[in-house]
């Protein structure tokens, strides 16, 4: 005992080991595939996978917990837990004033008016969108970087300062598009989705037809159980694209929560008071609000103006109204199939109930049969009671009182058998 207890005093508990602080680990393009490998496996201190895509179209695979997304993009954390597993199967889009978060499905991401935080970009339903931003975002920095030295030559000839003249890079994109960075984002998540949404639709509907036209001609359990699959699939790609839906409706019904949409328009506003703020507190009276509008065209001054109206909502509502009429349509597809098997279960159950009506025909006619053959069957019993009678002793009288008998029966079937078909209780 004392050899244990001895034993016990020398015996140290060790320190646990304090967790690393959260960082982020850069990993190149090149190596997606070895990331796909580490996806599966679980992170001890809840990092998770993100892509992050500039406004120039330059990506890479991030990984980092949520501090550190909550630090780079200012967002509460409840917004960062809608795009979380619990909230895996909702469509939201929220504004916030610095960053739009988007759950559109499968499409988890967080979009600034600089960049977009992707969550989960190595899903295979994800990758569409990932391959089509940047290709979009490579080409109009291709572009635009063309644009700037036209822009810098054609002001380079009236003035040495005409290269300060657009500090704001979205007020040089206006000569190659309308959409801010935010919006072009928000569109090709809505196209993929759509995409995705109709593509599911038309399998479904390539599938539906001949399951309810086999189910039509042929009723089996094998058929009401594909049906009753294809009703499940159905209901879940119905309830899919009403979420969408609802939310795009949403917004269009509130043009308060579509103005906070608009990043870039907040992005500059900020930089414009920054600027008005820092010359009036060293010249005085330099104004800095035209130097978002001397740009070459009208054009393209109509569109900076766009963009320093807050009532202006007309491109962003543009934009979802096209893209609800799209979802409205895919759900009037799927609710054509709906009543086609809704129709095809109508006819069923009416072939069903016919063979049951002619189930229960077949039913009265044996037991007017029954009825007959069960009064000679009381009339044989009679002539079988041992009752001395006279009629025993005729010759022949056997033969004439079984035909008279089995004559009076089947007269008996008849007309009971007339009185229900004239009762309509019998088919004709």
């Amino acid at each position: 005992m004392g050899k244990r207890m001895g034993q016990l005093t020398f015996r140290r508990k060790k320190k646990p080991v304090s967790s690393p602080p959260p960082t982020i680990e850069v990993v190149n393009n090149s190596m997606v595939s070895a990331s796909k490998a580490a996806l599966g496996k679980k992170k001890a201190g809840g990092a998770r996978l993100w892509m992050r895509l500039d406004r120039w179209g330059h990506s890479e695979l991030i990984e980092c917990d949520k501090s550190v997304i909550l630090k780079r993009v200012s967002i509460p954390s409840r917004d960062l837990r809608i795009l979380g597993p619990i909230f895996s199967h909702s469509s939201r889009i929220l504004a916030r004033e610095k960053a739009m978060v988007v759950n559109l499905e499968f499409i988890r991401a967080i979009v600034t008016a600089e960049e977009v935080l992707l969550l989960d970009p190595l899903r295979q339903e994800v990758l569409p969108f990932v391959d089509q931003l940047r290709q979009l975002l490579l080409h109009k920095s291709s572009s635009n970087h063309g644009s700037h030295q036209l822009i810098a030559q054609d002001h380079g000839m009236q003035s040495p300062t005409a290269g300060k003249w657009l500090p704001v890079p979205e007020a040089a994109e206006g000569l190659q598009a309308e959409l801010p960075f935010e919006f072009q984002v928000l569109e090709i998540a809505l196209e993929v989705v759509c995409t995705y949404l109709d593509s599911s639709v038309a399998e479904l509907e390539r599938v539906a037809y001949p399951v309810l036209d086999e189910l039509a001609r042929n009723v089996s359990t094998k058929n009401l159980e594909r049906v009753r699959s294809l009703k499940s699939n159905l209901t879940r790609l119905l309830a899919q694209v009403q979420r969408v839906r609802d939310e795009i409706e949403h917004l269009l019904d509130d043009d308060e929560d579509m103005a906070q949409l608009y990043l870039t328009r907040k992005w500059i506003q900020n930089q414009q008071s920054e600027a008005s703020m820092g010359a009036m507190a060293s010249n005085g009276n330099v104004p800095t609000a035209p130097h978002l509008r001397r740009l070459n065209s009208a054009r393209s001054g109509s569109l900076v103006s766009n963009y320093l109206n807050d009532n202006d909502v007309e491109d962003l509502e543009m934009l979802l109204e096209a893209y609800f009429m799209q979802l409205d349509g895919i759900r009037n597809k799927i609710l054509s199939v709906r009543e086609y098997i809704d129709d095809t279960e109508d006819y069923v159950n009416i072939q069903l109930d016919n063979q049951r009506n002619e189930l229960i025909q077949l039913q009265l006619t044996l037991t007017i049969a029954s009825f007959a053959i069960a009064v000679e069957t009381m009339m044989a019993g009679w002539f079988g009671m041992n009752i001395p009678c006279s009629l025993y002793n005729i010759n022949g009288i056997f033969e004439l009182t079984v035909g008279i008998m089995t004559a009076a029966c089947v007269s008996l079937f008849v007309l009971v058998l007339g009185y229900a078909r004239w009762k309509k209780l019998l088919g004709s």
